[in-house]
């Protein structure tokens, strides 16, 4: 499976402390009407931390059916319980996922064998297509390039790395040592521009739940080589990038899409309701961005 392009971190909406079906199927809707490449549910901007294993079921089962095959779907499956990830990749595979998001064992901290270990022991007992996700800054360590290296060369369903560093420097090490072969996606939406050049294959992206036409046309313009349209798309969504991580991810986001009436500003704490004066901020970029 080729994971490339624009894939779409989605929103979990939230009402009466439940998952907002009806939202959640009008924005999936929305991001496949408007030419995202793919989906991912239940990753960090989809508030995982937070659902429980039933609720996180119904989120990848919610979207798989409603993609109905139309792109892919990158279920987020990972957790820093390696039992608890199989069993949610399992699920995955069964509800019709066309791969899986694994963070790497956050909080624990396990050796760069442990890391190996832990996605070694998933792709021994599920076959699905895997895309590592390396966030240090959430996690609290690091999938090193040999170990990413090392898992793709061992493990032919680890397809891909979701990588959120931040790091080009780390990037690059990742695609010379691991080959084209392995889809490098970035995890930071304003770095997207410069890991296509490198290398890279795509985003797995916060800003696209807004704006998923310009996500997916700054990859295909890089992919036609028409690098001049991908560099003015590039900028032209650099301040809301940057509004997307004025407050910890998704509170930024959910409250955007709040403000466009697409779904309620719920959020499961810890998470909570974005400060005033950051509220004004947000507004201003949406309107100064044509969305609000």
């Amino acid at each position: 499976m080729n994971f490339s392009g624009a894939y779409t971190a989605l929103v979990t909406p939230f009402r009466n402390g439940k998952i907002d079906e009806e939202s959640f199927r009008e924005h999936i809707e929305w991001q496949i009407t408007e030419g995202i490449h793919g989906l991912v549910p239940c990753g960090t901007t989809g508030e995982s931390a937070t659902l429980t294993h039933d609720e996180h079921k119904e989120a990848i089962r919610i979207c798989v059916e409603q993609a109905n095959k139309r792109v892919p779907v990158l279920a987020g499956a990972g957790s820093n319980n390696t039992k608890e990830a199989v069993h949610l990749t399992q699920f995955a595979k069964d509800a019709g996922a066309d791969g899986v998001l694994l963070i790497s064992p956050y909080y624990n901290k396990p050796t760069q064998e442990g890391i190996y270990q832990h996605f070694k022991h998933i792709a021994d007992t599920i076959s699905i297509p895997m895309v590592l996700y390396n966030v240090p800054g959430r996690t609290g360590s690091n999938i090193l390039p040999s170990t990413v290296a090392r898992l793709h060369k061992d493990i032919p369903q680890v397809v891909g790395i979701k990588e959120a560093t931040g790091n080009l420097t780390q990037a690059s090490d990742i695609i010379e040592q691991s080959g084209t072969s392995l889809n490098v996606l970035s995890g930071d939406d304003f770095t997207l521009l410069p890991l296509l050049s490198i290398g890279g294959a795509g985003v797995i992206s916060v800003v696209s739940n807004l704006l998923p036409k310009k996500m997916a046309q700054l990859c295909e313009a890089w992919d036609k080589g028409d690098i001049a349209t991908a560099r003015k798309l590039h900028y032209e969504m650099q301040p809301l990038n940057r509004a997307m991580f004025i407050e910890s991810n998704p509170i930024p986001v959910k409250t955007a899409l709040a403000l466009q009436g697409k779904m309620d500003t719920d959020f499961r704490l810890p998470m909570v309701p974005l400060a005033e004066d950051n509220l004004e901020k947000l507004k201003s970029i949406m309107t100064d961005a044509g969305i609000l």
